[in-house]
């Protein structure tokens, strides 16, 4: 796509009404422990970071809500961008049983959402909630606090990210860090799956060297 350069103050806006407000998160994975002991897998994508605490917004009515406040080990685990059609077979599918009624016309109850989504659970090292094997990047955390929304139809989750493992393909060897130039996110911006388009810049607080 190529977009004309923006001249100060040339921009004419209008007022829209967008029904969801997603600009662009990375979508995710997140793995919570059934009241059985068997595991949840749900797709998300409203997340932000602020060192090793990750804050997650999640459906009030879904099954990781009901399992994270049960059982607070969880683990946030990131796809790449080729692994989109994965995080889509799961977006009509819960683990709530009897499905939730705000629900019943989108989604059907689905037990082995794992197997659904043709993907594999992944011992975790310290936490109880397995990761997704074939993500590259996976957090194992613990749920450390739950906000209800004012209206009650979500919680923000505060996590604290315990131990993160990386596929060694995106760690940059002199560093440790994951080297974001290696590193193929999905996007997830107004119910679209996007990857990440070309670097534009860096901060001088990268540890990554710049070649």
């Amino acid at each position: 796509m190529n977009e004309r350069p923006i001249e100060h103050g040339t921009i004419e806006h209008v007022t829209i009404e967008p029904e969801v407000l997603y600009v662009g998160t990375p979508a995710f994975l997140i793995v919570t422990v059934n009241d059985d002991g068997t595991p949840n897998l749900a797709p998300a994508s409203s997340y932000w970071a602020l060192g090793r605490m990750l804050v997650l917004g999640i459906e009030a009515d879904g099954q990781t809500a009901h399992n994270a406040l049960q059982q607070p080990d969880l683990t946030v685990n990131f796809p790449s961008g080729d692994q989109w059609r994965a995080l889509h077979s799961l977006s009509s599918l819960t683990g709530r049983h009897p499905v939730p009624e705000a629900k019943a016309k989108r989604y059907r109850h689905e037990p082995d959402k794992f197997s659904a989504a043709g993907l594999t659970a992944q011992p975790s090292e310290v936490v109880a909630a397995p990761r997704v094997a074939e993500c590259r990047l996976q957090f194992e955390a613990r749920l450390e606090r739950a906000t209800p929304s004012a209206d009650g139809s979500y919680y923000l989750f505060e996590a604290r990210a315990l131990r993160v493992h990386a596929d060694p393909a995106i760690v940059d060897a002199a560093s440790g860090q994951i080297d974001p130039r290696r590193w193929d996110p999905i996007v997830y911006s107004f119910r679209h799956f996007f990857r990440r388009g070309e670097e534009l810049g860096w901060l001088p607080s990268s540890p990554i060297e710049r070649g």
